[in-house]
């Protein structure tokens, strides 16, 4: 507790022990030891006893002396940190630390020592592997010395860092799961200055701070992570802590990364949710501004591009645009503001293969997607169009239409065979269920069964399908819609792929009292977990049983409705009329 007083020559409590032990008049020895180790001021002597009258322990009088010159000293040492020159204040810091740093284990004065630290740019190393080398050293000791500690020992800051990403991670996903099933209140509706200010990034951007190579560190495990587990969040965190950092203006981060100005660009277009032309050819002059030898930026950018936000946005963009072509009749292949929102999806997607293969060049268009798959989807929009027209018709005008459901088999496999003719269909099929179209989801659905890599059964999709369907709460009173729905496309992958019975079970517990009794019972009994099912699962179905049950509760039984007493009024007597 006492350690390094004596190297500084200050009694501590074994000089006293010693004192008393070698002493014939313990007393006497005591007073001097109190004379000799108090507080040097003579107008003091006369003031104790009166705090004595009082009945203040000596001990509480010297601690809040001691509290209260320690907090002097620990002012004076910020003071100290930033007046004058630079050069003479850190060498006032660095004798200041080498005469102090024999108390730091001493809990008491180990704030200030922490305190000099903390102020030096540059704590000579020996100091700092006694810190590192001491578990409660290390946690007491500030930020800024960490990172002195960290940017040398890789190891030891990817220990510090690992559990941020898995909390973050886990949030995304709790956040995918959320019981709350909405257009307007989703996965995608926190703004990035928003989600900028979740705890995991801030921490993040605290520990890094202004140090390149600790940012450097960061972004380097975001990349071995992205790699190893595929997961895009990862992505998302790359994108925001750069941000972050842009927010507080660090310059010295911003400037040296080079997809700083590309980012901030895209930034401004996920908070409007659209890429405008304006910042449509900011970001085509950032791509075709990547120079010869310098083509590794491409795998930063496409990492970036590949944040689930910035998918997103893109795809919202896309079809918008296809509207807008439609409008007028125009084909996407004219289109360069469409041409370059493929371009910048088509380098999100690829972002994995590309840090993968270290590969680093833009992948190539599908000529088909351009020519034939979205001529298709702008044919389904007129489709839906001239129904809705003439549905709006007076009955004598009206021809007898009926609105198209069958699917061009071509189109099931573009969604088979094509990423970007899956992401762009997906975003489709949820831009129709926004738009209320029960008919054109029910002629869409069984394309979605089989695609590119089971994108219509990805946590995303799902998740948005799922808000969107809230909007066609009333259609799941009908058996056919409730049968396309789940049986057509949850049920077959709910037993294959965990996820899906999970939105399936959400979408259920949120529009339940919708559902024909008899199509609940049958869903109740599809849906119900197995032996390998996971405890989320059986969290949700448990919830379920539990709605049904209430529902149940507020239904009046059969037997109840059949013996409801009929109201029978008395009648009011007439008086017999009276003989002519």
């Amino acid at each position: 507790m006492f350690a390094g007083l004596q190297d500084l020559g200050v009694a501590n409590g074994e000089d006293l022990k010693e004192t008393l032990t070698n002493c014939t008049e313990p007393l006497k020895a005591i007073e001097q030891f109190q004379t000799e180790n108090g507080v040097l001021l003579p107008s003091l002597q006369s003031a104790l006893p009166f705090l004595d009258l009082h009945g203040t322990p000596r001990l509480e009088f010297h601690q809040s002396v001691f509290d209260e010159l320690r907090d002097k000293l620990l002012e004076r040492v910020s003071a100290i940190a930033s007046e004058g020159k630079a050069e003479e204040r850190y060498k006032k810091l660095e004798d200041l630390l080498e005469k102090s740093f024999s108390l730091v284990k001493m809990p008491s004065l180990q704030p200030v020592v922490m305190c000099v630290m903390k102020h030096l740019p540059k704590v000579p190393e020996k100091k700092l592997k006694l810190v590192m080398a001491d578990k409660e050293l290390y946690r007491a000791c500030a930020v800024e010395v960490k990172r002195q500690i960290w940017q040398d020992n890789q190891a030891l800051f990817g220990d510090e860092v690992s559990p941020l990403l898995k909390q973050y991670i886990l949030e995304k996903e709790s956040a995918l799961f959320s019981t709350e099933l909405s257009v307007l209140h989703n996965f995608f509706s926190p703004s990035p200055k928003t989600r900028r200010q979740g705890e995991v990034v801030q921490r993040l951007t605290q520990m890094v701070g202004k140090n390149v190579k600790l940012y450097d560190m960061v972004l380097q495990f975001l990349r071995t992570l992205f790699l190893r587990t595929r997961n895009v969040h990862y992505c998302t965190l790359r994108a925001e802590l750069l941000m972050s950092l842009h927010d507080l203006d660090v310059g010295e981060i911003c400037t040296v990364d080079p997809c700083h100005k590309f980012t901030w660009c895209l930034d401004a277009c996920i908070r409007e949710r659209f890429v405008d032309s304006k910042r449509a050819r900011e970001l085509q002059g950032f791509l075709d501004g990547v120079k010869k030898g310098q083509e590794q930026v491409l795998g930063d950018l496409s990492m970036i591009l590949c944040d689930p936000f910035a998918i997103n946005t893109l795809a919202l963009s896309t079809v918008r645009h296809l509207q807008e072509l439609v409008g007028q009749e125009t084909l996407p292949r004219d289109s360069p503001d469409l041409l370059l929102l493929l371009r910048l999806l088509a380098l999100g997607q690829g972002a994995w293969d590309m840090i993968d293969s270290q590969v680093f060049k833009e992948p190539k268009m599908e000529v088909e997607l351009i020519t034939r798959f979205l001529p298709m989807l702008m044919s389904f929009l007129v489709d839906d169009y001239t129904f809705n027209v003439d549905q709006k018709l007076p009955a004598e005008e009206k021809a007898p239409v009926s609105y198209p459901n069958t699917l061009p088999e071509s189109f099931t496999k573009f969604l088979q065979e094509q990423r970007m003719a899956c992401e762009v269909g997906l975003y489709y099929v949820l831009h129709i269920t926004k738009q209320r179209n029960k008919n054109a989801l029910l002629r869409l659905l069984p394309g979605l069964v089989e695609t590119f890599g089971d994108l219509a059964f990805g946590d995303i999709f799902l998740h948005l399908l799922t808000g969107s369907l809230a909007l066609l709460a009333d259609e799941f009173a009908l058996e056919d819609f409730c049968s396309s729905l789940f049986d057509g496309f949850f049920l077959t992958a709910s037993p294959r792929k965990e996820n899906v019975h999970r939105h399936a079970l959400r979408l259920l517990i949120h529009l339940h009292p919708r559902v024909a009794p008899s199509k609940l019972e049958a869903l109740q009994k599809a849906l119900e977990p197995t032996g390998q099912s996971g405890e989320a699962v059986k969290e949700l179905y448990s919830q379920l049983g539990e709605k049904l049950e209430q529902l149940d509760h507020r239904k009046p039984s059969p037997a109840q409705a059949v013996e409801t007493p009929a109201l029978e009024l008395p009648l009011p007597s007439v008086p017999a009329p009276a003989p002519l």
